[in-house]
């Protein structure tokens, strides 16, 4: 019940992209705890490769969304959300993705998942400069998969989306703010 005291003053939300998967996620995931609140999807550059590589790219992508978007209209709390992937000692490809929460007053949460090897043909798309969507749409003869199912939904038939992993992303975050007396 403590956890909630400290969310309840929160009133606007920036999401650091207007990605409606992005802000749909963190919606879901934030609006039950900050029922006052507002949010607002904001564009914004992460400074990081459209297709960035490894975990620290990406969460440094994320991070800086997160920062921006908060600055943008003053909120409360702004989220980050950016995709990745991550190279494979085998020299395959791994999806990856983190979400950052910022706070006003500084403090923040980092919550990472969606690993999952990612099929070579897809790879090799990548590797010649594709960003993962659109090697994903390209291979599954698919259009604008990022903002909908993603190379998650295509690859598990629908049984995870891009929504529903980013949801995970988005509550691992949010941790540090819902349970603050073990950070």
């Amino acid at each position: 019940m403590a956890a909630l005291l400290l969310l309840r003053d929160v009133v606007r939300v920036a999401i650091g992209s207007q990605n409606p998967v992005k802000g749909a996620a963190t919606r879901a995931v934030l609006a039950p705890h900050v029922p006052r609140a507002t949010f607002e999807a904001i564009a914004v550059a992460s400074d990081v490769p459209d297709q960035p590589v490894g975990d620290d790219e990406t969460i440094r992508g994320a991070r800086t969304r997160a920062e921006r978007a908060r600055v943008a209209v003053d909120a409360d709390l702004g989220v980050g959300l950016e995709g990745g992937v991550v190279r494979l000692a085998t020299g395959g490809l791994r999806s990856c993705a983190w979400c950052v929460i910022v706070a006003r007053d500084g403090r923040e949460g980092v919550g990472g998942s969606l690993a999952m090897p990612l099929p070579a043909r897809v790879a090799v798309l990548i590797d010649g400069g594709m960003e993962l969507g659109h090697a994903m749409d390209a291979v599954a003869s698919a259009t604008n998969s990022k903002h909908g199912a993603g190379a998650v939904g295509i690859l598990t038939a629908g049984l995870i989306d891009r929504q529903s992993a980013y949801e995970t992303l988005v509550t691992y975050a949010l941790a540090p703010f819902l349970t603050p007396e073990f950070w």
